[in-house]
């Protein structure tokens, strides 16, 4: 275990660094040009792109620049030349939104998405399971901006149809825990819709595969009940595709993939912060958010292989 987990590491490891140095290619080698005047934005004066071309070493070799980039990041040091703020500063305030809004609407498609997955399998062929195929593929098709426009029209604010919940915004858990709950909650489930159709789509497949397999023959000769089959057994072993998307699509909103959820209910986190910095193209915080979101899905990919042996006694880490 201790040698999977060092191995694990240690591949974590590279592969972030293999990703700083995409991300220098992306931002600074590919695009061409005055790669200072990119980093300085709209309204930068001459003066601001020859400090930049100075302090970026953009007149050096390629490996001092990386080199460069790499200490700006790491060091907590890089900067927004549009609006002068700490790149990394402004992540770390956004968090604890994205975080907020990504482990709520996380609980919601993962436990829906199981619940709807084990429901349509046990019935597989009947009128229950046509109804959840037909829910889960409405859901899956709607566009998320669209579905928040919605919601926010009928059920948020004064204007609403119902006026339900507030009218976006964010209030930190520390402030008031139950305004916290409650201007999230139209947040959570435009987030969350997407996620439970397909998860429960996933999730009956590998149910309908998995009752096939030996180790579940083997307990239905044993006169386990089928209860005790289903949860133990057959579900247990189902989990293992659910655990790795659930792994890399919570990493990915949480590293600014809730992108757009969080610009239609204005709540300012990292995606929002993502989104104003596409908007004034601000190359910095760019970079600052792409390595960040990969941050967190190569760390919560090492947590998704170590729980695979814990699902499936026969994967096996040695």
């Amino acid at each position: 275990m201790l040698t999977f987990l060092v191995r694990r590491i240690i591949g974590a490891i590279l592969v972030m660094i293999a990703v700083t140095f995409i991300v220098f290619v992306i931002f600074i080698v590919v695009p061409g040009g005055d790669t200072a005047q990119r980093i300085a934005g709209k309204n930068a004066t001459p003066q601001n792109i020859i400090n930049i071309r100075h302090d970026w070493k953009f007149d050096k070799p390629f490996y001092e620049q990386y080199y460069v980039m790499l200490q700006k990041m790491f060091s907590g040091s890089l900067v927004s030349y549009t609006s002068q703020q700490n790149v990394v500063s402004q992540i770390v305030q956004g968090i604890p939104a994205t975080f907020s809004l990504t482990i709520g609407a996380g609980i919601i498609w993962l436990g829906f998405g199981v619940l709807v997955g084990t429901i349509s399998a046990v019935t597989a062929g009947g009128t229950s399971d046509r109804a959840i195929t037909a829910l889960a593929l409405i859901g899956i098709s709607l566009p998320v901006a669209w579905l928040g426009l919605l919601l926010r029209y009928f059920f948020a604010g004064e204007g609403g149809a119902v006026a339900w919940f507030p009218d976006g915004g964010y209030v930190p858990l520390t402030t008031n825990p139950w305004q916290w709950f409650y201007h999230l909650l139209l947040p959570w489930f435009t987030l969350a819709i997407l996620f439970i159709g397909f998860y429960g789509r996933v999730l009956r497949s590998n149910i309908l595969d998995t009752i096939n397999e030996d180790f579940v023959r083997t307990a239905k000769a044993k006169g386990l009940s089928s209860r005790r089959i289903l949860v133990k057994h057959t579900l247990r072993a189902s989990l293992i595709p659910i655990v790795t998307l659930f792994g890399l699509d919570f990493a990915a909103v949480l590293g600014g993939g809730a992108i757009i959820t969080e610009t239609v209910y204005s709540i300012h986190g990292v995606g929002y912060y993502a989104a104003q910095s596409i908007h004034q193209q601000d190359l910095p915080p760019l970079m600052g958010v792409t390595l960040y979101g990969a941050a967190f899905i190569v760390v919560f990919s090492t947590l998704v292989d170590v729980a695979y042996a814990y699902l499936d006694p026969r994967i096996r880490l040695t």
